[in-house]
């Protein structure tokens, strides 16, 4: 059950937040400039141009519920703001709202968490050598939360980026889930020690543990899986002009298993298969090998595989919604912030009852500040 959290309250948050600008120019409190951050980008605002107009159209509103004591900040006060504020304080600040506001469900013995990484397109300069900017975070995929993130340069970074962010989430009773980039002796490791478990893609990053795993099952399914112990489940799904249907089969690590021993802490190995079938008759199928830190059931490794594209749904939402790969900041720690920014944004508006779209609900908080003060309160589902 959600928490009901007053706007006015919702800076209280921030209050522990360090503020890096000099005593001489703060003319604006932290809190409030952060509290009108969240609203806008919630609205759809881009960037501190888009922001300081939003607020200035909503400074009678606003005034009932920040202090503002030299009105509304301008367009440079925010980016100044949000390009100094330290992305990983910046937030902390959030995961303790969250945290208050929606308890963890002591019921779910295993809170599925997806980690991947996902490149803002917009943000490179080839004259002065900046690539993409790649953003590595942490979804909650059965609650819709955004946890954390971890900024890199360069995509192959996700693999130093991924412990980085491992750091910020309490791992204790969770199931993280991370494609074939994290598939990391060092990665996997982490999260045992951390008391959680995993289950990871495998493909041609660790040659040997793929072959292993298909060999594996390839030996056994010419005997029709006679003498194997599996854990098995299947899902089917009919829409959109086709029909999906999934398999996953998970089994325990056999004991003269060759990569065994390099992954001491894998107990199980599976995949799964999708078969689709077009309304125009034809048929494609693909295959994945997956590592697991537990034996659990087919039905909750079914699960975590199939929840795992949560976070690419996410990602496709930032993309559509909040048009995240045409934007061109180019600063990192600010393209860092607004990011995030975004990302609680979604957390917020899909914990909404409305029925309404996400860009129907960004619409509504921009025209209404009544909704948006539902969607500020956490409202619960």
């Amino acid at each position: 059950m959600a928490k009901f959290v007053d706007v006015a309250s919702i800076g209280s948050y921030f209050e522990s937040l360090s503020d890096p600008r000099h005593t001489r120019n703060r003319k604006h409190l932290l809190v409030d400039i952060a509290v009108i951050a969240v609203c806008a980008v919630i609205c759809g605002c881009d960037g501190p141009t888009a922001i300081h107009r939003w607020a200035k159209n909503r400074e009678s509103w606003l005034a009932l519920h920040l202090t503002l004591p030299n009105g509304i900040p301008s367009r440079d006060c925010i980016r100044r703001l949000l390009m100094t504020l330290k992305p990983e304080a910046f937030q902390r600040v959030f995961q303790a709202w969250i945290c208050e506001a929606i308890p963890v469900d002591v019921n779910n013995p295993h809170r599925l968490v997806a980690i991947d990484g996902k490149a803002c397109r917009g943000s490179h300069d080839k004259a002065k050598g900046l690539g993409n900017l790649h953003i590595v975070s942490a979804w909650a995929s059965e609650e819709g939360i955004a946890l954390g993130q971890v900024a890199t340069d360069a995509k192959s970074n996700e693999i130093t980026a991924i412990p980085q962010l491992l750091n910020q989430i309490d791992l204790a009773g969770t199931l993280i889930t991370i494609d074939a980039m994290g598939c990391q002796k060092e990665i996997v490791k982490q999260i045992v020690t951390g008391k959680g478990d995993c289950v990871i893609a495998v493909k041609d990053n660790q040659p040997k543990l793929p072959a292993a795993i298909q060999s594996f099952f390839s030996d056994h399914m010419e005997r029709d899986l006679e003498d194997l112990r599996y854990q098995y489940h299947e899902t089917r799904d009919d829409g959109h002009g086709r029909i999906d249907e999934r398999a996953y089969l998970l089994a325990k690590v056999p004991s003269d298993f060759a990569p065994g021993k390099e992954w001491p802490w894998v107990k199980a190995i599976g995949y799964s298969v999708r078969v689709t079938r077009h309304a125009d008759g034809t048929e494609s199928e693909e295959m994945r090998y997956y590592l697991s830190t537990c034996d659990f059931s087919g039905k909750r490794f079914g699960e975590a595989v199939r929840g795992h594209w949560g976070i690419e749904s996410m990602h496709w939402v930032l993309d559509v919604n909040f048009r995240e790969d045409e934007h061109r900041t180019r600063e990192r720690t600010l393209g860092n912030n607004l990011s995030w920014l975004r990302r609680f944004a979604v957390t917020l508006l899909k914990r909404h009852p409305d029925k309404d779209s996400l860009r129907g609900k960004m619409m509504s908080c921009m025209i209404n500040t009544d909704y948006l003060t539902q969607v500020l309160s956490l409202q619960p589902l």
